[in-house]
């Protein structure tokens, strides 16, 4: 498991410090800060691989350092500085063999995928022929390339074999669905068109008609090639392990770049106990440990883990923007129960759980509930902006702004009654 990692002049801040959780860890922070980054170099501590692009510390004479350390498959843990050099471009690894860290799994929020597998892409060798890591853009996930056929074409031989892969893909499905109402079904191999000779894979849609997966909602697409690359992972470790003598990985690490991406909300209450169930389902009766590190921008996501989340097992990380600078820390758990809190939490930061509109009204009102000797002109304007605001009727704010706005009405003039219009 990925233990600790530590950066100096490199990304968005001068110094960043993670120490990671065993089970869950769960990145917070606004567009732009690092939460993509911070996976980025998490991956490449634990492979020695870039996934995407290298990453490129701070400019001279700056000194810019990765130090990490992880557990591995022999007692102990491994722990290194890595050091840039700029002639080289390149990042410094140790002259040694590596240690193993386990099963490194990274999804992309565009869709791509990589997998280092300690029982294929280790190397023993100075000159490996080995590839260092199975790195999959957007299109070879479901097309395939010269490591596997791809979604299309293993999904639907599982299902003509109808083995342990189609066992496996049927129950993940079944983990990963939106609700026990809306499950995740494999449908009926279909030919597309005339000119096409392939048989596609389909999901039974809840209102009867199977969908071709190609053809299915982009939610469901990300989770069909997740499901599809979690096992196709597993299953070729578990193949190579066979091979090779040895045990099966007993750790495995997932790194989940936004977890909610495409998701409708009832999906995103679920995802993430959804996804640490899955492991159970693909390592059976191996006891492999999982630990998740994810980037989330989904309250529903938090509001998800509070159940289970447990202060010796998970963690949260939030990215602030502080006086210019980016903050990286490690936030204190609390339960907040309605989604809405978690709105207004140092995860996102927001000071009312409304529009912008709304929130502007209200923080004008605000203002003068604040003063003794607010002017009747200046109470009318904020009513009236309030009500332009939208805000809706059993919206729980009226109650304190229309007691206000009665005590604060100019009394009518004698002889006259007032006049009495619907608030």
């Amino acid at each position: 498991m990925l233990e600790s990692l530590h950066l100096k002049n490199v990304g968005p801040s001068p110094k960043m410090e993670l120490g990671l959780a065993p089970r869950l860890n769960l990145i917070t922070g606004d567009n732009g800060l690092g939460k993509s980054f911070l996976l980025d170099v998490a991956w490449w501590t634990l492979t020695r691989t870039w996934a995407r692009h290298l990453v490129i510390p701070a400019p001279p004479p700056a000194r810019s350092e990765i130090s990490y350390s992880y557990t591995k498959s022999t007692p102990g843990s491994f722990s290194y500085t890595s050091t840039f050099d700029r002639e080289e471009e390149r990042w410094s690894v140790r002259n040694s063999r590596p240690a193993i860290p386990g099963l490194v799994l990274y999804a992309q929020v565009d869709g791509g995928f990589s997998v280092w597998d300690p029982a294929r892409n280790y190397w023993r060798t100075a000159s490996p022929e080995r590839p260092s890591a199975y790195l999959f853009a957007p299109h070879e996930v479901w097309e395939g390339n010269e490591h596997c056929e791809g979604l299309i074409r293993d999904v639907a031989s599982w299902q003509r074999e109808n083995g342990e892969p189609h066992a496996m893909l049927t129950q993940v499905l079944r983990v990963l669905s939106p609700s026990e109402r809306e499950q995740l079904i494999p449908g009926e191999l279909r030919k597309l068109t005339v000119d096409d000779p392939k048989r596609y894979p389909t999901l039974r849609m809840p209102y009867g008609q199977d969908v071709a997966i190609p053809h299915a909602s982009a939610g469901m697409r990300r989770i069909i090639a997740l499901t599809y690359l979690l096992i196709w992972a597993w299953q070729e470790h578990m193949a190579a392990a066979k091979v090779r003598g040895d045990s099966p990985a007993r750790e495995i690490i997932f790194l989940i770049d936004e977890i909610e991406a495409h998701l409708h909300p009832q999906w995103q209450r679920r995802i993430v106990p959804a996804v640490l169930k899955v492991m159970d389902v693909l390592t059976g009766h191996h006891g492999s440990r999982v630990q998740l590190i994810t980037a989330t921008h989904s309250p529903l996501v938090l509001a998800s883990v509070e159940p289970l989340f447990d202060v010796d097992e998970d963690a949260w990380f939030d990215l602030d923007l502080e006086e210019g600078r980016v903050i990286l820390q490690k936030r204190e758990f609390i339960r907040r129960g309605d989604v809405s809190n978690w709105l207004t939490s140092e995860a996102f930061d927001l000071k009312k759980a409304r529009s912008v509109e709304g929130e502007a009204a209200i923080e004008k009102a605000l203002e003068l509930l604040r003063q003794e000797d607010a002017s009747w002109q200046d109470v009318q304007a904020a009513d009236q902006q309030l009500r332009e605001a939208g805000l809706p009727d059993i919206d729980p704010f009226w109650v304190r702004w229309n007691y206000f706005f009665e005590q604060r009405k100019p009394p009518a003039p004698k002889g006259k009654p007032a006049k009495k219009g619907k608030r």
